[in-house]
């Protein structure tokens, strides 16, 4: 069992993940669904009595349980790894990256037990009020934003291409333009 453990907690190639995706999408596909995250936000805001007032959550959210169900899976899954499969080993980013982060002040944790997830706490500190506020309105509005996009960023870039949408191009072209301006402007104006 303990090879076992061990064999799932290593880091995986990016083909794995890529090719489960894949699997997913075409399977959920031939079943006459599409495969989304951003969706549950809209039946959360239906089940929530939304729709009476805002007609972008007018649905039937009794529809939507197995989206329900795969958040909770996804909950799940995601305490189960962090808690049970997490790797010691930090996150392989380049060391220009680390050296580049370090000019703005943003340490790299050198293993998990610096800093759990790996996750800049100069940025990401839940540990104040501001970081959960701000973790809360950022939130709100990347989930807003995908529901009135009609998807996420994955949902455009995987299913949305996938089905050859014209709709899901375009909005995959705004985030990479997104993207530049975030990594190039803005983040050097914040950081820099």
């Amino acid at each position: 069992m303990d090879r076992i453990i061990d064999f799932i907690s290593q880091p995986w190639h990016w083909a794995v993940s890529g090719a489960l995706i894949a699997l997913l999408s075409v399977t959920m596909t031939l079943m006459g669904e599409r495969f989304g995250i951003s969706g549950f936000y809209n039946a959360i805001c239906s089940a929530a009595g939304a729709g009476k007032r805002i007609s972008l959550f007018d649905k039937d959210y009794t529809k939507e349980f197995w989206r329900f169900c795969f958040i909770v899976g996804a909950m799940v899954g995601g305490y189960v790894a962090m808690h049970y499969l997490a790797s010691d080993a930090p996150v392989q980013i380049s060391e220009r990256t680390i050296a580049h982060l370090k000019d703005w002040g943003i340490a790299y944790p050198d293993d998990v037990s610096q800093n759990p997830g790996f996750l800049p706490t100069e940025i990401f500190n839940f540990s104040s009020a501001k970081g959960i506020l701000l973790a809360l309105i950022g939130g709100i509005c990347i989930g807003f934003g995908s529901r009135y996009g009609e998807g996420c960023t994955s949902g455009h870039a995987i299913n949305g291409l996938a089905h050859l949408q014209l709709p899901s191009l375009l909005a995959v072209i705004g985030f990479f333009i997104g993207g530049l301006l975030m990594t190039w402007v803005l983040m050097p104006w914040i950081f820099g």
